[in-house]
Parts: C-alpha cells; structure tokens; sequence
C-alpha cells in the first residue's frame, strides 16, 4: 500500500523565540563575563585576539545564514512556479477536453472534482487534518481522470492528438502534485539551524565582551538579536511552502477551479 504522510512541521514563531533568547544570553553572558574577568584580560592586544576570532565566527554565520535564506527562498519560488503552472495546464486539459467532443464531459467533471479536493488537501487549514486514505484517494483521483482519457475512442487523427496532448498534460499535473506532498513532508535539517544558532551566540558573547556596559549599546545589540532572529524565522518558513505562516497561494489552482 503507499502510505501519504506529513511530517509536523517546523513552528518558524517557535524558533525564532528560541533564537532571540540564545542570542540574547549570548549577549548577556558576555556582559557578565567582561566585568569579572581581569582587567589585564580585556587590554588592547587582548581585544585584538578576540576580534579575529569574532571575525571569523562573523563570517562563516553570515555565510551559512546567506546560503539558507537563499536555499529556503529558492525552494518556495520553484514550488509557487509550479503551483502557477498547474493551473495553466488544469485550464488548457479542460479546453482539450472540450475541443476533443462532448462525449469527454464526464471526464472534464471529474477533473474539477479532481482539482477542488487537491485545493482541499493541500489549503486545509480551516479543515481537520487529513488521514492517509484521504490523502490517497485525493491523489488517486487524477490517476483515474488519466485512467477516462486512456480509454477514449478516437475517431480521427486530431481525436488521437487531442488525446495524447491531454495525457501528457494529466501526467505533468500528477507528478507536480507529488512533489507537493513530498515537499510537505520535509524538513529543514535542524543541524543547520543549531550550529547557525551557536555560532551567532558565540558571536554576541564576543560582542557582550568587548562593548562598553551602557543602556545604548545593550539596547542595538539586543534589537541586532531581534533581527537574527526573524531572519531564522524567515528561513524556516520558506522551507515549508506548503504549511506554515508564508504559505504558497492557491489562487491559481482557484482560478483555474473557476
């Protein structure tokens, strides 16, 4: 049997609270630590040290961070694309259906009945969740709709064309839609995230070290933290086009629904 499951996704509110509240120990620990720490500690040769190293750290957390924004950013542009051209080829399917002869009515009813119960599927969030023979039948219905044009009798050659050109289109919509589900059910490696986590703490312990201890210094670095932290907010988010507060429009599938 195949078994069409989600994953629990990510809470992006849930880790950028997590990650505001790491870096701003970070920050904190370093603030403690500059005023136990000797003085002979925080001289200038000292502070030199400490800025290389937080340099480094500066640059591989922009680095990583850079490339997961960029990575979460292109994962949800090609999942809108391909949400945008399944409804182009929903609405072309249905005018080669139309053109093909009235005997394919039936078929072009159950494609909207097709289209309306993958909207349903993939947009439920007013709805329960769905379970797995849900999720089946709900993919199954394509695979049936294919299953109708495969067993046309053409009558002529532009029949026979008509024909191919809408099991193409069938196959190319199929296949779009379990890469949805599949997208659904991955997930950001939370490796990434812990070690992007830790190095940004690390970086503002740094900071906490060397800044002078004053209401406006505390103030910027607490609000640079603030920032990071919608930054992994962003990047959790657009991970998961298909969930979550920055989710895919199904404006196009509606339209093409219309």
């Amino acid at each position: 049997s195949l078994v069409v499951q989600s994953m629990p996704p990510m809470n992006g509110i849930v880790i950028a609270l997590i990650s505001a509240g790491c870096i701003a120990s970070g920050t904190v620990a370093g603030l403690v630590l500059g005023r136990w720490l000797p003085a002979h500690h925080l001289r200038d040769d000292s502070k030199d040290a400490v800025k290389v190293a937080a340099g480094m750290i500066s640059m591989m957390a922009a680095l990583v961070l850079g490339l997961l924004v960029s990575s979460a950013k292109g994962n949800f542009d090609a999942m809108n694309v391909a949400i945008t051209q399944s409804g182009a080829k929903v609405i072309l399917m249905d005018r080669l259906l139309a053109n093909y002869g009235p005997e394919t009515q039936p078929i072009r009813e159950d494609l909207c009945a097709t289209v309306a119960a993958g909207i349903a599927l993939l947009w439920s969030e007013e709805k329960a969740p769905s379970t797995t023979r849900e999720n089946f039948e709900h993919f199954t219905a394509m695979e049936q709709v294919l299953e109708q044009v495969r067993n046309l009798q053409p009558l002529s050659n532009s029949q026979q064309v008509l024909q191919e050109q809408v099991q193409n289109l069938g196959y190319e919509i199929l296949l779009t839609r379990w890469v949805q589900i599949e997208q659904a059910r991955t997930s950001l490696p939370k490796v990434f995230l812990v070690i992007l986590l830790g190095w940004l703490s690390l970086l503002y312990a740094t900071f906490g070290l060397l800044a002078p201890h004053n209401a406006t210094v505390i103030t910027v670095m607490f609000i640079g933290a603030l920032a990071l932290a919608m930054a992994m907010y962003l990047i959790v988010e657009m991970s998961q086009p298909m969930q979550g507060a920055i989710k895919i429009s199904s404006g196009p599938l509606r339209n093409a629904l219309e």
